[in-house]
């Protein structure tokens, strides 16, 4: 007598069963390629800092300061070469901890980016870069002439891409339902107040908060993609 050969099966009501757990797990995969092709400059960052931080866990203790440090926007390294470390900076991970980033990026970046678009959510992560960077270390100049603070803090290590998340993070004030905008920036600005008003504050803390102000500085370029989504889809009367 043949051997029956596998195939589908019934259930008690004679339908068809075929593997139904594949055909629920294609649509996840699909939405999950979906939400990373439609935020290239997320993912694409997201994998330098992958490549980075790999190459950093195979450097030595002392070379990977000193690598950084080449890297860092410290006072030094910004009256020497502020594009060339402005950009660098943001490269790299001190500390090398791809994987919580890997999560920030995708809940923060990936949704800004497919609210903003590519170019307008790049131009609040670098404007917040930048300006966070240069008050920051600002403060930090006027600390050192001021004496309260060492001289070797112009060298000090300053690397990273918290002060862009920082200010993604706050432009998607203006993404939240109005109903729950105000306690979601508040949340954000107390988050980030705490370690400013805190006795032990340092430089990044105002950078952070800087970041801050300067992602919610970055309204008019939501209010303009609002004007632009209402022309695409008019009311209906």
């Amino acid at each position: 007598m043949p051997r029956k050969q596998p195939g589908p099966t019934t259930d008690g009501n004679g339908s068809t069963r075929t593997g139904g757990h594949h055909h629920r797990a294609r649509p996840r995969l699909t939405a999950v390629r979906h939400w990373i092709a439609t935020a290239p400059g997320t993912y694409t960052w997201l994998t330098v800092l992958f490549v980075t931080a790999v190459v950093l866990h195979r450097m030595s203790p002392d070379f990977e300061e000193e690598f950084l440090r080449d890297r860092s926007t410290n006072l030094h390294e910004l009256s020497q070469n502020p594009v060339r470390v402005l950009i660098t900076s943001a490269l790299w991970i001190d500390g090398g901890r791809w994987l919580p980033y890997a999560v920030l990026f995708t809940v923060f970046h990936a949704t800004a980016e497919h609210w903003l678009g590519t170019l307008r959510w790049l131009a609040v992560a670098a404007a917040a870069h930048v300006v966070a960077t240069l008050v920051s270390e600002g403060v930090l100049a006027w600390a050192i002439r001021q004496d309260h603070a060492p001289q070797s803090a112009a060298n000090t290590l300053d690397v990273g891409v918290s002060y862009a998340l920082a200010g993604v993070i706050a432009v998607l004030t203006y993404r939240v339902p109005r109903l729950w905008r105000y306690a979601y920036v508040f949340a954000v600005l107390v988050f980030y107040g705490i370690p400013l008003a805190a006795d032990g504050r340092t430089f990044t803390d105002v950078g952070h908060f800087t970041a801050v102000l300067t992602g919610l500085a970055c309204y008019p370029l939501t209010r303009t993609l609002r004007k632009t989504q209402k022309t695409k889809h008019p009311t209906a009367q």
